[in-house]
């Protein structure tokens, strides 16, 4: 535990220093921040079909709530200056409800249209495993873990 904690607080710091020393290497570094997160995600999700719904689902909620948070700001200014921190509480509860909203993505999916919903959700779980399960394995853990 102590280990993580030093690790996230060494990895913040860092963020910190890119962020206002060199922001060009940012979306370099994000790349693997993703990978990072997303085979965590994978592999405590099953690493199927389930995962990547999950993982996706998660992304574009967290990116839509900052977008609309953004969106809803008066100024930029006003923004990071008098809304910071209500920001910061209103993106934990929008990531928790996220974050439930993202354990039950095949339930969204069903009901966006009945019945070519199930139909494609049958199909994916189907398909998944034949075709692109392999080459997400590869690219997050190289080429001796994907079977």
């Amino acid at each position: 535990m102590t280990q993580r904690v030093g690790d996230g607080a060494r990895a913040l710091g860092d963020l910190s220093d890119d962020l206002v020393n060199r922001p060009g290497v940012l979306p370099g570094k994000a790349h693997g921040w993703f990978r990072t997160w997303f085979g965590k995600v994978w592999q405590v999700r099953g690493g199927g079909l389930y995962a990547l719904g999950y993982a996706l689902t998660f992304v574009y909620l967290e990116v839509t709530t900052v977008l609309g948070d953004l969106a809803a700001a008066e100024s930029v200014g006003q923004f990071f200056t008098s809304e910071i921190v209500e920001f910061v509480f209103r993106f934990l509860s929008d990531s928790i409800i996220n974050l439930v909203k993202s354990l039950i993505w095949p339930i969204h999916f069903l009901q966006m249209s009945p019945p070519w919903g199930a139909i494609g959700l049958g199909l994916a779980f189907v398909i998944f495993p034949m075709l692109l399960k392999k080459p997400i394995e590869r690219w997050l853990f190289g080429q001796d873990t994907a079977e």
